[in-house]
């Protein structure tokens, strides 16, 4: 058996070990990189660390500490409830509230999950008084944050363009996000008029049912909210380094605020920032030993390179509908690269419906998203809600890449 072919066999084994064991993926890749480079690729210490992505660690770090900050401060609470005021209690309007609010949190900087978990309580709970169906909340919550989930300073977004950038591929920050943008936003309003949206026409929530307790602007809010301003103004306009000004903010309120970034510094979404560092640690043994080359050459054997688009798209959301997607793109786009090399389809489309398939999947209840939105439903038989969700997240499975696929390779963006 070949190097490479071993290389590629480790990895489904880490990606089927982390699935059915419940073990971080990062783990298991660091652990997968130290024995195939050492026992393998003959590489020592010093060539397996050379695949380590110092710089991204820094930005997931840092947008990860600056919103648990906004967290513990109480800051995405009140971002939701004034949210909900704005749109006036409209009954009709508040699915949309909640996947705008978990749009503007990925798209500052919060982790997907932690951003459904922060929502999806709140949602469902209305969905429940309300009578609003719990699959329509909930699926508005988990597209809400993958529409926001690949802007330029996202976890998303900044490991993607941080991928594409390393492999010194053609991209497009702007086409990525709004490529997740629109894919997710046409879907939520498939949904909003299929499972009884319209329905719900001016019915209006009253002030008192809104919330039982109206967060107020405290002064630590209103410097969460002027950092927030702050990182994407610096990262947008001035360029600056998403990782290092992210952090530099985080430490800037910890001193005025001292208690709250000592917790912060706990509520770091470690087991993200482990899980992508992994990945791409062992994807750059990957690429020290010649397996990138060999997978994509294998991609491209296929012999027609739309075909072999197509096959990437749904490898990207059948395997992130049962496993990370974030680790799924680590892995992904690195083994495009060959076959994005020959020229025959255009690499900015490519990356931007690769990123989409793999994650617009994240409803499936065997993800964590679709598992938190399980968890949260209100006075729901949980066996058919299951069903609901599985049958929903096969249906973005068997549709999305196709769709992504006609819209984004096909017509050869980039």
């Amino acid at each position: 058996m070949s190097a490479e072919l071993i290389s590629i066999l480790v990895l489904v084994v880490i990606f089927v070990v982390a699935t059915t064991r419940s073990i971080n993926m990062g783990v298991l890749a660091f652990a997968g990189a130290f024995g195939v480079g050492t026992l393998v690729a003959g590489l020592d210490a010093d060539g397996i660390f050379a695949g380590f992505p110092g710089d991204l660690f820094v930005v997931l770090v840092g947008v990860t500490y600056l919103f648990a900050i906004a967290r513990a401060t109480g800051t995405t609470d009140w971002l939701v409830h004034a949210s909900i005021r704005l749109v006036g209690g409209r009954l009709a309007l508040i699915p949309w509230v909640m996947f705008a609010v978990t749009a503007v949190l990925t798209a500052i900087g919060a982790v997907s999950p932690a951003a459904v978990a922060i929502v999806a309580p709140i949602a469902l709970g209305f969905a429940s008084r309300y009578g609003i169906s719990p699959l329509l909340m909930g699926a508005l919550v988990v597209h809400g944050a993958q529409a926001g989930g690949f802007s330029p300073i996202s976890v998303y977004g900044s490991t993607v363009n941080s991928i594409v950038s390393r492999e010194n591929l053609a991209g497009s920050e702007t086409v990525l996000f709004l490529a997740s943008l629109a894919v997710n936003l046409v879907i939520a309003a498939i949904l909003f008029v299929v499972l009884g949206g319209l329905k719900l026409g001016r019915t209006r929530v009253t002030a008192e049912d809104e919330t039982e307790e109206v967060p107020k602007l405290t002064p630590a809010r209103i410097a969460v909210l002027v950092s927030l301003v702050a990182l994407v103004v610096g990262a947008l306009v001035f360029d600056l380094d998403v990782g290092l000004t992210a952090i530099s903010l985080a430490v800037l309120l910890s001193v005025f605020w001292p208690e709250t970034g000592r917790k912060a510094v706990g509520e770091i979404t470690w087991p993200t920032v482990l899980l992508i560092c992994g990945v791409l640690t062992y994807v750059g043994v990957l690429q020290e030993m010649g397996t990138i080359d060999y997978a994509g050459n294998a991609v491209t054997g296929v012999g027609v390179p739309l075909l072999a688009a197509l096959l990437l798209c749904y490898i990207g959301a059948i395997v992130s509908a049962f496993a990370s997607s974030v680790g799924i793109m680590g892995a992904l786009i690195p083994l495009a690269v060959p076959f994005l090399a020959q020229g025959t389809v255009g690499p900015i489309g490519m990356i931007a419906a690769l990123a989409v398939a793999a994650t617009v999947v994240d409803v499936s209840p065997f993800s964590t998203n679709g598992a938190l939105v399980l968890a949260n439903a209100k006075n729901v038989d949980r066996d058919t809600f299951f069903r609901q969700l599985m049958v929903y997240g096969g249906i973005m499975v068997v549709v999305v890449p196709a769709a992504v696929w006609l819209a984004l390779i096909v017509p050869g963006w980039g």
